[in-house]
């Protein structure tokens, strides 16, 4: 049994996962280490530049796009390993991160899951973890709530300088307990792509386990490079996820509740994009953008949510 394995899923980005590999090889580490890669159907050679770069990588190819739930799920049953990081292709490691990670998991026998500080490619601060979604997150500003309520909703420009205790984690990596997935589960498939990690972490607080933030552990993170090449269909999904976290994880007002008032807000950005659009004679690309996706996901809604629109039908590039 391996002490660590890394899990990374790719669909269409070759060159990030190229070095996201690169930086796990680079690591400071003294525990021993297995990277399994899960191709969801790439087109660009992802497989084959890494069998011919990377020859002691464990590659598992699907034909098409299984989603980051399943193809995670299929390396968690491939490789055994005491504990398992879930990397995107878009990260990378700092050379001590994997150590600091083993280190704090092995010391914290409560931990199910840790996640790290993740910084932009300028040393920038990104959200590494955040709150279960909930009526007040998902329908109100968040800014306005961690103005509001500093101490429930913590921000990324607080100072944290050691491990705390948090909701949830931001998955582009984390470190998860085997012990606790063998007790609480692996991902949920239902979900195709987005917030399984979250319902992850709520699964493992409700078993007794623990989710932590460790600032120490940093990962340079482009973000949201596998969204871009299907921009709208990624926010559509996103929106899917987040009304099956809603349905399996709140009561069914609750549910019924955000559903209807989550519509209501996505046509009311609709109409402000609208207006603006008009305002600036559709000169502005950024309002253009906006406008574009939030008429997707109100068509989305109009046509009672298909399965055809989405992640699921998406093809790299297609707008």
């Amino acid at each position: 049994m391996n002490d660590v394995c890394i899990v990374i899923v790719n669909w269409n980005t070759r060159e990030l996962l190229l070095k996201c590999i690169a930086s796990v090889y680079e690591s400071d580490t003294n525990c021993s280490v297995k990277i399994c890669v899960v191709d969801n159907g790439s087109k660009d050679d992802s497989v084959a530049a890494v069998r011919n770069r990377y020859s002691g990588v464990h590659m598992i190819e699907n034909t098409g796009n299984n989603g980051f739930a399943a193809a995670v799920n299929q390396a968690l049953n491939a490789i055994s390993s005491k504990y398992y990081v879930l990397l995107n292709t878009d990260a990378i490691l700092e050379k001590n991160t994997l150590q600091k990670l083993y280190t704090f998991m092995e010391s914290h026998n409560n931990a199910a899951i840790a996640g790290v500080q993740l910084l932009k490619p300028n040393g920038i601060k990104q959200h590494s973890f955040d709150n279960y979604p909930t009526l007040a997150t998902e329908l109100l500003n968040k800014s306005f709530l961690r103005w509001l309520f500093p101490d429930k909703y913590l921000s990324k420009k607080c100072t944290i300088t050691q491990p705390i205790e948090v909701e949830s984690v931001i998955g582009a990596c984390i470190i998860v307990r085997n012990e606790a997935i063998e007790r609480v589960g692996k991902l949920d498939e239902d979900y195709f792509f987005f917030i399984e990690e979250t319902d992850w972490c709520y699964r493992m607080k409700n078993a007794g386990w623990s989710v932590y933030h460790v600032p120490d552990a940093r990962v340079n993170h482009l973000g949201g490079e596998s969204k871009k090449k299907a921009p709208w269909q990624s926010q559509i999904e996103y929106c899917r996820s987040l009304y099956l976290f809603f349905k399996k994880n709140s009561s069914r007002n609750t549910y019924v509740t955000f559903r209807i008032f989550y519509v209501i807000k996505i046509f009311f950005n609709l109409i402000i994009n609208s207006v603006g659009n008009i305002i600036v004679m559709f000169l502005n690309r950024k309002l253009r953008y906006r406008l574009a996706i939030y008429y997707r996901l109100f068509l989305w809604h109009v046509l009672f949510c298909p399965d055809s629109m989405g992640l699921r039908s998406a093809k790299p590039g297609k707008r």
